[in-house]
């Protein structure tokens, strides 16, 4: 959910869409058919690829990219945008979105410029293409001032080092991750799913065992070597994100032919729903010089409670923020001093829109 600045023109140090590497890890898997047991062998995913063995910082869009983006386009899946939080409206999913240059992305999302609200929603791969979708829409979308951003994804995985690189983007631009209950989070969609600044999930998660593809492993011990670059770098991903490393536990222990469903309980205790606790402890920093202590208090009440009363098991994305509207009045929000800093007040300002001439 995010807000509005200028277009700008200014020069970056690299253009996006340049983020394809030169190998990669991947972790493919897919949604078992209803009525299946989850424990059996997902389809099988037909890209391959090996993860390189140099470090990785964390990656972030540039902010004033210049127009002449490198050529790209949405391939690996489908993208739609709205400017409604929910889908259940008469915009629906919104408008698909396939062409990455810049001005395509400039029109698609013009129109939530108003009410500063953003929806992405991505069925599809994980791949380079999705990790060039997430930083473009994120750069426009802070050119434009919208501060409220919700990535509405369904994914059954894909590629390891895209998800991260994704992942690095979405965390360094604000944004909810939704996983709607029609909709799964398996295998590298995790990662991007760790990301977020909240996550709000109704739908299944899932884990399993990450492949190098185009391994040359002859034994047990030659491929546990190849996969313990990997291992590290995917813990330290987690771990600036708030996300237990258990998560990369899992990951090795589970075959890849399985997938490991994880439960609302394991989802919460592994620090994979709702608020990451990363970006929490510096939102309170913040907060706490710009809103003051009394506000970090009330919002961490509120919170508390939401998580007590409207997170219930299997309920829909409407029926949660009902409650959350419906509950803000007992913590005083949204707050004089700091409205935008309140919670759901992405609500406040679509309402605001609506209302206007």
């Amino acid at each position: 959910m995010a807000a509005i600045l200028a277009l700008s023109a200014c020069q970056p140090s690299s253009p996006p869409g340049d983020s394809a590497p030169d190998a990669q890890a991947q972790a493919p898997g897919s949604e078992p058919p209803a009525g299946s047991d989850p424990g059996k062998p997902p389809a099988e995913d037909p890209t391959s690829g090996a993860i390189s063995t140099e470090p990785m910082a964390p990656t972030a869009p540039d902010s004033g990219l210049p127009t002449d983006w490198p050529l790209a386009k949405v391939s690996s899946g489908t993208a739609r945008i709205s400017c409604q939080a929910d889908y259940n409206t008469e915009q629906g999913d919104g408008e698909p979105l396939e062409s990455l240059a810049f001005f395509s992305v400039v029109d698609a999302l013009s129109p939530c410029q108003k009410g500063g609200v953003l929806r992405l929603r991505y069925e599809g791969k994980i791949a380079s293409d999705f990790t060039d979708l997430v930083v473009r829409v994120s750069d426009i979308a802070a050119r434009m001032g919208i501060e409220k951003r919700i990535l509405d994804i369904d994914s059954a995985g894909g590629q390891v080092e895209d998800a991260i690189k994704a992942g690095d983007a979405i965390g360094a631009t604000r944004w909810t991750i939704w996983v709607r209950e029609d909709s799964v989070c398996h295998s590298a969609c995790v990662f991007v799913l760790g990301a977020g600044d909240n996550r709000m999930i109704s739908g299944r998660v899932g884990v399993h065992r990450i492949i190098r593809m185009s391994s040359t492993a002859t034994t047990r011990s030659e491929l546990n070597q190849e996969l313990r670059g990997v291992y590290t770098r995917v813990k330290d991903y987690l771990e600036r994100n708030g996300v237990a490393v258990a998560v990369a536990d899992l990951m090795m222990t589970v075959p890849n032919r399985r997938l490991r469903l994880l439960s609302k309980n394991e989802l919460q205790e592994y620090g994979l729903d709702g608020t990451n606790a990363a970006q929490d402890d510096l939102d309170r920093l913040q907060l706490m010089r710009r809103c003051g202590e009394d506000f970090v208090q009330r919002r961490d009440a509120f919170m508390r409670r939401f998580d007590i009363d409207c997170k219930a098991p299997n309920a829909d994305l409407d029926a949660m923020q009902a409650c959350g509207l419906a509950l803000r009045e007992r913590y005083q929000f949204p707050d004089g001093k700091c409205p935008a800093d309140s919670p759901f007040s992405e609500f406040d300002r679509t309402e605001e829109a609506s209302a206007a001439p």
